[in-house]
């Protein structure tokens, strides 16, 4: 097998044959498959669902197949791109999920096949919502982020690469053809070596370790025409406009009564939602399926000899030993979840366990927020309320004037009042006022925002500020973070609850974070509205932190989770309370004005500036609430 790109380059190099055979060559290929060597997606769904995100992949889509429905409506234009291949192994993203071929057998040995899928997972967690660009320059592009950002993938790459290029390196090719296959092979070998695909009067062979040239578009957007575009691989507007007429129907049926915003906001959902699909819930059969994906994942390696433990990712689905968790302080309370199908809130059907960090010792603040930390608390101190006379009490340091005025008054009146309440009585002042602040703590919380921070390292800089700010004020606040294995179990951190005062053990807990696992946060939601149940201020701030969409491992992936995080805000604002939202995720504005309502939360662009922004946002909500 060829181990350096030097290596490759000889498969490169074709031999002139001008003339015909073109659509026997296209056939024979297309037909060459191995299925005794096949790799299915359902065999490694979850799997994949782990490493695109731990890629950077957006954490809100679904890992799904390329529906034949989705295909079917493309028809011709597949047949074109894969010959007479009704197989062919074309991937791409929307908005709602990843797509996949249901099947790769493509090669002969399985792992080739299995490494494939990884590889088309890693290509889709590089992509970005810059301008469209041509296909043949945007797979490059990704191709080469993917290897400079990994480069323990290099070596799967060059064997997928070595492979493909010698199943490709058979045949008869006039000229143009000639020109643009070799074009293809060379973008390849070395990722953004070719600016431009020569034309050609026919289409390439298909490129399986690129994503689709011109993929469809998802059930509830009509199909528009495209510009023709030969490296794009464009068919004709009749071509491209064939939408399944009973899809059509069933998505029209679904949405009508609901409104302008639920149209709007469907592009959130999952295409699933439309199509008959068994999703295949059953919890045990997922338990099954996630222990499989634990054992599978500790051969994935994106290190450069594939044995360095440090940057090997790998992830336990099973909860830690009890030795090595955090302590817990309670796991017997049970929540409810909102099915949206159904209609209903089913009861009892989250079980939460609280935890707490085992042996966390008092440390200073770190050094590195000394200076900003000063500069909040400073601010912070001027929103505390000065010392207040509390007027007409029974007892007190003076004679309230005013109340004994009003007494003498209504009594030279002929009124029979009682002489109480004629003093009054310096205190301090104090906010009527409790937060809570809430933190997701999941898998995508590890992953890097530039050289030198994670998501986490920043919501812990976060964390910090924020308690201190609140500590200058005296307000009542508690801090808690969570993640979720499905429903069974909702881990939820007490980093510093209503009862205890900030100190150097609170930032103890706050050093001691870690990332979890994923976000159902409709559960996470619900118990923070108990908390705040407790507390007796007037008005209760709930102040959610996170990264991304709702998500778990179960049905709660796609518009079930979506729908069951609406209805706890809705909860929490019916009970007085007032919920918002801060998010990193730079598309948090395609969903979240369905979740918390268009004042209902904001988006820091910049993921370091979050720990100065937070307390200054908090400054701005309590001002609006006076």
């Amino acid at each position: 097998m060829a181990k350096t790109v030097s290596d490759l380059l000889e498969l490169v190099e074709m031999e002139e044959h001008v003339g015909g055979w073109w659509h026997d060559f296209i056939t024979r290929r297309s037909e060459q498959r191995f299925p005794d060597a096949a790799v299915r997606l359902s065999d490694i769904q979850h799997l994949l669902g782990i490493w695109f995100r731990a890629l950077g992949g957006d954490g809100g889509l679904e890992i799904a197949g390329a529906d034949a429905t989705l295909i079917n409506s493309r028809r011709t234009l597949l047949q074109r791109m894969a010959g007479t291949n009704k197989k062919a192994e074309l991937a791409w993203r929307d908005e709602n999920a990843l797509r996949l071929p249901p099947e790769i057998d493509c090669f002969a040995d399985r792992d080739l096949n299995r490494d494939l899928y990884l590889w088309l997972g890693a290509l889709a967690a590089m992509e970005t919502d810059d301008e469209p660009e041509p296909w043949f320059t945007h797979n490059q592009k990704l191709s080469r982020a993917a290897l400079e950002r990994y480069p323990g993938l290099h070596d799967k790459y060059l064997r997928l690469v070595e492979t493909h290029l010698q199943q490709r390196a058979a045949g008869r090719w006039p000229a143009d053809e000639m020109a643009q296959e070799q074009a293809i092979r060379r973008a390849l070998v070395k990722p953004g070596s070719m600016e431009r695909l020569p034309p050609a009067r026919r289409m390439p062979l298909p490129v399986p370790l690129w994503l689709h040239p011109n993929p469809p578009e998802a059930a509830h957007m009509p199909a528009t025409e495209p510009a023709q575009n030969a490296e794009a691989g464009g068919g004709s507007a009749k071509e491209l406009k064939e939408v399944p007429r009973k899809q059509t129907e069933q998505a029209q049926t679904q949405d009508e009564d609901r409104g302008l915003i639920t149209v709007r906001m469907e592009n959130l959902f999952s295409w699933g939602e439309h199509v008959n699909v068994d999703r295949g819930s059953e919890d045990e059969e997922d338990d099954q399926r996630a222990d499989e994906v634990a054992r599978d994942l500790d051969k994935i390696s994106v290190t450069r000899n594939g044995k360095a433990a440090k940057t090997k990712i790998r992830f336990d689905l099973d909860l830690p030993a009890e030795s090595e968790d955090d302590e817990i302080l309670s796991d017997d309370l049970m929540l409810p979840e909102w099915d949206w199908k159904k209609r209903q809130l089913v009861p009892d059907h989250c079980r939460i366990i609280e935890l707490v960090a085992k042996d966390a010792l008092a440390i200073p603040l770190p050094e590195r927020l000394n200076r900003t930390a000063a500069k909040l608390r400073s601010q912070f101190q001027a929103l505390a309320p000065a010392r207040v006379w509390h007027r007409a009490r029974p007892d007190g340091e003076e004679v309230d004037l005013d109340a004994y005025l009003r007494y003498r008054t209504d009594r030279a009146s002929g009124c029979n009042v009682a002489a109480d309440n004629l003093y009054r009585q310096m205190n301090a002042g104090a906010r009527d006022l409790a937060c809570l602040l809430l933190a997701d703590l999941s898998l995508s919380t590890d992953t890097w925002v530039n050289d030198e921070s994670r998501v986490l390292d920043v919501i812990q800089d976060s964390l910090y500020l924020f308690a201190e700010s609140l500590a200058a004020t005296g307000d009542q606040f508690g801090i808690y973070g969570f993640s979720s294995r499905k429903r069974d179990p909702i881990r939820i951190h007490a980093i510093k609850t209503f009862d205890e005062s900030y100190s150097g053990r609170i930032r103890g807990r706050i050093e001691a974070l870690k990332p979890g696992y994923y976000t159902r946060l409709g559960a996470g939601i619900r118990y923070a509205a108990e908390q705040l149940k407790q507390q007796g201020a007037g008005r209760r701030l709930l102040l959610i932190l996170t990264d991304g969409k709702p998500n778990d491992l179960d049905q709660y992936e796609g518009r079930y989770g979506i729908e069951d995080t609406r209805h706890a805000v809705q909860s929490v604002r019916n009970l007085g309370f007032h919920p918002f939202c801060v998010t990193i995720d730079e598309k948090g504005n395609d969903y979240l004005p369905h979740l918390f309502g268009n004042s209902g939360y904001v988006v820091i662009r910049d993921p370091m500036e979050l720990p100065g922004q937070l307390p200054l946002l908090y400054a701005r909500l309590t001002a609006q609430q006076h």
